[in-house]
Order: structure tokens, then sequence, then C-alpha cells
């Protein structure tokens, strides 16, 4: 029997604010453990929290970034439950009204992956484990979430990957999170269940918590998408509960019985008022918003004649596609620019976290620069590939390393007497062309582009080398 995996993944996002989301301690990664805490994040008695208004500004930004309908009314609950790392033994989260609903993130097949629910919520501590011991550090109790909740839309590792990495993208262009997975600003947990090919009925579902890793992620569903199926064609039960993966051994196993919502028993946190939004100030976030992903993706390639391919690369990374676009400003081809970038300045910047940065020490307008000198026929691209090389090594000009006389270009006369010459000099690789061989040609092409020191045109100094030869 066949069986079609279904996925549902609550992604947790920590929101880039300067501080947390009820106090005001800064909100700052890799702080000394314990530095970024107050009486009210650690939950003394006694203390109130108040609202981050970024955080709520924030979060209005990414569910219209990721076509959520906005929930002008919203509040915040608390969510119970007993951990060593949760100081007030609850959570205040939104369970009743989300400040955002009925979204959706587009995989690149057309599908759509429905977003049920986007809510604001705190952070819990962290526990660190030392020889034995186990302490916690509260720096990021309080940091702001968001968690991205979807709809069991997902059928595959494939498709999971992609969709956290266009969610990952969307929000970073958004610019409310950098979602820096090594860093726990975004972490997904994966519920999975396995049915029948064709089934409507959904299997028992297992939740695996706390992924920070994106490949880590696509082995934990293909390994649970196996076990499930192994124990249902023996006969067994799928247990609801709550899994860790383990990277060693690229399996998941056992943490506790996964609870439902109504084991958190919810209340309204009395604390707290009622978030009240205007139609106004929801209209003001939206006109923020820069140009999204996916749109620019769709413009550089109706508007610009960039490959698809090429254009996935450049706005893959916001950096980059900022800079692309800058470059292109005032020159007649973009796609020149885009072939430099994906093509040369990638291949310094490998990893993806460079390329994410993109801090490369040349500026748009030297690359702009740069480009309009082949637009104008002054240089060719091979001298201009071997230019920007230099210029990303330095971070100087393409007047540093090209002069006036090498942009003067070649004349008529002069390219004639060039391969004249080439020709008179390779008398035997002519009669190899001559005789059908030819690559022969290749060779004496080779002697005139050295002459013209990058100058020169390949394809024209071809043609011009055929021309004579025929005609001698």
């Amino acid at each position: 029997m066949k069986y079609d995996l279904v996925v549902g993944l609550e992604t947790h996002v920590e929101l880039s604010t300067k501080t947390k989301i009820f106090c005001s301690c800064e909100n700052d990664f890799g702080a000394e453990p314990n530095t970024h805490c107050c009486p009210v994040c650690v939950g003394h008695p006694g203390t109130l929290p108040k609202i981050n208004r970024q955080v709520v500004n924030f979060a209005v930004k990414a569910g219209l970034a990721t076509n959520c309908k906005i929930n002008l009314r919203s509040k915040m609950d608390r969510k119970n439950y007993v951990y060593p790392d949760l100081a007030k033994a609850y959570q205040i989260s939104q369970f009743e009204i989300p400040i955002c609903k009925d979204g959706f993130v587009e995989l690149s097949s057309g599908k759509k992956i429905r977003i049920n629910r986007i809510h604001m919520e705190e952070d819990a501590g962290k526990l660190v484990h030392n020889g034995g011991d186990v302490y916690i550090d509260y720096n990021r109790g309080g940091v702001p979430l968001i968690e991205i909740v979807t709809e069991p839309d997902i059928s595959s590792s494939d498709e999971a990957k992609e969709y956290v990495e266009k969610l990952q993208n969307i929000l970073r262009y958004a610019g409310v999170s950098d979602c820096k997975m090594q860093e726990g600003s975004m972490r997904c947990d994966v519920n999975i269940s396995v049915k029948p090919e064709g089934s409507e009925k959904f299997g028992t579902r297992t939740e695996i918590k706390n992924m920070n890793s994106i490949t880590f992620m696509t082995k934990a569903i293909d390994y649970e998408y196996e076990r499930q199926i192994d124990l249902v064609e023996s006969g067994e039960e799928v247990i609801q509960q709550t899994l860790r993966y383990c990277e060693a051994t690229n399996s998941t196993e056992s943490m506790r019985s996964k609870e439902d919502a109504q084991d958190y028993r919810y209340f309204r946190d009395p604390d707290l008022v009622e978030i009240v939004l205007t139609e106004e100030e929801v209209e003001k976030i939206k006109e923020s918003l820069p140009e999204m992903p996916g749109d620019r993706m769709k413009r550089y390639i109706s508007e610009l004649g960039i490959p698809e391919k090429d254009a996935m690369h450049l706005t893959k990374y916001k950096n980059v596609s900022d800079f692309f676009e800058k470059a292109c400003v005032g020159l007649k081809s973009a796609k020149t620019v885009s072939n430099l970038i994906v093509g040369e300045i990638f291949r310094s910047i490998q990893t993806e976290s460079e390329k994410e940065k993109f801090e490369i020490l040349i500026t748009p307008a030297k690359l702009s620069e740069l480009v309009k000198l082949t637009e104008e026929n002054k240089i060719n691209m091979n001298l201009a590939k071997k230019t920007l090389s230099k210029m990303l090594e330095t971070g100087k000009g393409v007047k540093e390393f090209i002069s006036e006389s090498d942009m003067k270009g070649i004349s008529e006369e002069e390219l004639t007497a060039m391969c004249t010459e080439a020709i008179n000099s390779s008398q035997a690789a002519v009669k190899d062309y001559l005789s059908g061989k030819e690559k022969a040609l290749k060779s004496i092409l080779g002697l005139v582009m050295r002459q013209t020191r990058g100058r020169g045109n390949a394809q024209e100094i071809e043609k011009k080398l055929i021309d004579l030869i025929k005609n001698s």
C-alpha cells in the first residue's frame, strides 16, 4: 500500500526589535548569561508586563507579507505549563484571537501552503547543559516571537524545505527578523502523519520539536514518514507524542506525550489590554513593506529579461537583490549585471551566510561603471570579468585597471593588420582550417586576442579571420 505524507509546520520566529516584548530589556543574541533580564521578564511577583508596540507592527508586517488578513482587535492569553526555563509557569501568547489569519506562501510549483494563523508570544529561557549540571539562561525569556502555523498542506520534505526557505526570505525582506536558524531566531515544530494514498482521513500525528536546521528538518520528516508507515503496516499504533530528532543516529525519539490546546488551560491575560488597530495603521504598515522576493523575481524575468534560475539566485538574498537594483540604474543591460553577480561575484563568496551578508569591497556604482564600458563596446566581457576580479580583491574602481588607451578600441585598419599578421605566421593552422578542421581557427584567434590585450571582440575577430582566409 502507498501512503501520503501530511505535514504542518509551526515556525517560531524571533523579531528583530531593540527590546523585549513586555519589558525594556535589550533583545540581543550572544550576551553573557542572565545579563539581559529583569523582574518583568523573569516573572517576579507584582511585576506587570507592557506590550512593545514595535512587536505588534512587526507581526502585522509579517502577516501582510504572507498574504494574511489582519485582525484589528486581538488579545493576549496565558498558556499554562511548568518547565524550568519558564519562570512564571505560564507563557503569554495568543490563542482565541491571533493578530493574523488566513494567509499563504506560494511554492515554485504554484501550490499555496495555507497559513492558518500568526500569533505573538514571548520566548522562554534557555537550558544550558554542562557536565551533568543544568543551568538556566533567562536572556531569551521575553524575546518577542511570532508563531506561523500552516494548515497540513505540505506533502513532501522537499515542499517543507522550499516553504521554510521562502518564508525565511519573505521575513528578511520585510525586515522583521534575521531568521538565523543557527542562532535559534527561527525554529520549526514539525507535525507529521501518514494516511493511505488518496484517503481523506488523517492519521495520528506526532510533533518533532525545535528543528533549527533545514537539512535536519528534511531528514527528520523522511525518517518519521518511514517510521510511521512501518508501524501501520505491522499492525501497531502510532502514538500521539512529542519527539526530538537525533542527528547522530538520524532518528526520532520520544520526549513526552503530545499536548492538546486544552492541556494548557488557556485564559485571557488579565494584565494586558486588548490590542486595537485601525485600518489606517494597517495600511501605513503595508505601504512600508518593500517589494517581496516573489514579485521581484517575476519582474526581473518579465521586464529585465533575466533567466528564471538567475532571477531566483538574485532574489534569494535581499542584500544581493538591492545591490543588483542599484547597479542597474542608468544601464541598458540588466542581464550583464546579473551575469557578473551570479557568475563572477558569487564565485568569490560561496557560502550561504556570505551571500546573505553580501559584504563585498565594491559598490553598485563601481560595477555599473564597468558594465557601461561593455555597453559602449570599449571593453569586451573577458576583460570585464578579469577587471571585476581585481576590483573585488582591492575595492578599487575600473579605471585603476583599464587605461584610456585600453578603452579606445581597435580601428578597422589595425584589426585587419593584426589578423593578417596572425594568418601569415600560422600557415599550418590555415591549411588545417581549409581542410575542414574548424578548431584550427581557434589558435589563430588566440594570437589576435593576445595582441589586442582584451580589447577585441572575439566574434568580430573570428569573422574577420574567416573573410581574410577565404579571400586570400
